[in-house]
């Protein structure tokens, strides 16, 4: 296995060579240009970096923000806010009427509760003495 030297592998990097592009019919140079691999590296990098940049900057300064799942306006968000709320309060209260139902069916039908929410308590009886 060939060994890899750091400071040939650095030194390749500025190797320059030449993209030549040629008319398939003429045979005339349409283009010429003499790159190496940094700077190939340094352009494809740069224009990742823009791209991204300009399609961040599109979304967030445009109006195509408010397409984004979750995003909204402050009007929107509040009045979700207040209808959460609405909700949780409504699922207690009838969480709550059900438990009343239930406990007054098992009065109705049982006579009375099967679950007692104390426990009896065991008085000794007095016993009267006549001394």
């Amino acid at each position: 296995m060939a060994n890899l030297d750091i400071n040939n592998t650095f030194k390749r990097t500025s190797n320059i060579y030449r993209l030549v592009i040629t008319n398939d019919d003429t045979y005339d140079e349409v283009l010429a240009l003499r790159l190496s691999r940094k700077s190939v590296y340094l352009g494809v990098s740069i224009t990742f970096i823009l791209l991204v940049g300009m399609t961040i900057a599109l979304i967030a300064f445009t109006p195509l923000r408010y397409y984004i799942p979750g995003y909204g306006t402050k009007e929107s968000r509040s009045a979700l806010q207040l209808l959460k709320i609405r909700t949780d309060s409504l699922e207690q209260s009838i969480h709550y009427k059900e438990q009343y139902l239930e406990g007054i069916k098992k009065v109705l039908s049982d006579g009375n509760p099967k679950q007692l929410d104390t426990l009896p308590l065991k008085l000794p009886e007095n016993k009267q003495s006549f001394d």
